[in-house]
């Protein structure tokens, strides 16, 4: 997905459009949140492929359901727990799968082991889902300063030098913010699900 550049509508510009049946907008609102979305589910299936197909899957669904999108969070947010769900509903369809397999009679002593490990475990992997959602929430109530630096370097991945651009300060000012927008977002997630936090990587990078 190649975002245009050119198109400065807002999010809110687009869904109006979108919401109208222009497919084109509605494209233009899916490549802006693409790469972001595909992190996400990257972050929960370990499998950039998969993480791909589920964000199209995802995506199909925010078209087909826009009404459902009431406008009380923002769409990034409203998507992201789009993709969240289709990756549950990946993991567990893989459990499914994991489970008949074994009661066939026919897997070998040294394949339930690898399909038992914490590394294969389901429910590792929804505990990560639960995470992304609070990280999602507390990113929305953080002061607006921090919320800003946070979805431009670590939702959206600008190099610093854009960042800096675009909040309008040096690139050194906008580390120092950044630092302490991560202090303050690390704060907020790990007083919820402390043990946890390791699921985190960018709030310690």
């Amino acid at each position: 997905m190649r975002l245009d550049t050119n198109d400065t509508r807002s999010d809110l510009q687009l869904l109006k459009l979108s919401r109208s049946g222009d497919c084109d907008a509605f494209g233009q609102l899916a490549r802006k949140h693409y790469r972001s979305c595909v992190n996400v589910a990257t972050s929960i299936l370990r499998d950039r492929t998969e993480a791909e197909d589920e964000v199209q899957k995802a995506l199909s669904k925010a078209f087909e359901h826009l009404d459902q999108y009431l406008g009380d969070a923002e769409f990034f947010t409203w998507l992201v727990r789009i993709v969240v769900n289709e990756c549950r509903m990946l993991i567990r369809a893989k459990k499914r799968a994991r489970i008949l397999y074994l009661s066939d009679g026919n897997a070998s002593e040294d394949r339930h082991s690898e399909l038992l490990s914490s590394a294969a475990d389901p429910e590792y992997q929804v505990v990560k889902c639960e995470m992304i959602d609070v990280l999602n929430t507390e990113i929305r109530h953080i002061p607006p300063l921090f919320r800003e630096v946070i979805l431009l370097r670590d939702v959206n991945e600008l190099p610093m030098s854009e960042v800096a651009g675009r909040l309008g300060i040096t690139v050194s000012a906008a580390k120092s913010r950044l630092l302490r927008a991560r202090n303050e977002l690390r704060r907020r997630v790990t007083s919820r699900f402390a043990p946890a936090g390791h699921m985190m990587p960018f709030l310690t990078r």
